[in-house]
């Protein structure tokens, strides 16, 4: 059976950040920590080694695969810093033509800083995702 990497642990988020190398993305990590547990309304949690996430779902799909994961997340990675949100939600490509400066993958947003992005943006894009998740894995 499939096991899931990426899981909630127990580690410190304060201390995860206090390790990023770069201090402009140690100050954005810190930044972001504010507006997504502001405008989530959840404690930030580790999700693995490096994924800083807020709130949790429980999802299934008809493969039988399922498991748990954080609603909405980032991570300051080395290269830019990665923000997670729902795939599939149609309302991500709206506010993405208004966001800012990023690129994308399948659940990801990529940023190199803060300030190429609209705050207000981030945070509509932030309640979207969980209330689509919410809606889509509504918890028994």
């Amino acid at each position: 059976m499939y096991e899931l990497k990426t899981k909630e642990t127990d580690s410190s988020v304060i201390e995860f950040i206090e390790q990023v190398d770069n201090s402009k993305k140690r100050e954005d990590a810190y930044r972001l920590l504010d507006i997504f547990t502001e405008t989530s309304g959840y404690e930030a949690k580790m999700w693995g080694p490096s994924i800083i996430g807020f709130g949790s779902y429980h999802y299934k799909y008809a493969t039988g695969h399922e498991g748990d994961a954080p609603l909405v997340g980032f991570s300051p990675r080395k290269a830019k810093i990665s923000l997670y949100f729902a795939p599939g939600d149609k309302k991500r490509e709206e506010l993405l033509k208004v966001f800012g400066k990023h690129t994308t993958g399948k659940a990801c947003v990529y940023i190199n800083k803060v300030a190429d992005i609209k705050e207000e943006v981030l945070k509509e894009m932030i309640k979207e995702s969980i209330t689509f998740l919410t809606e889509m894995y509504p918890s028994n």
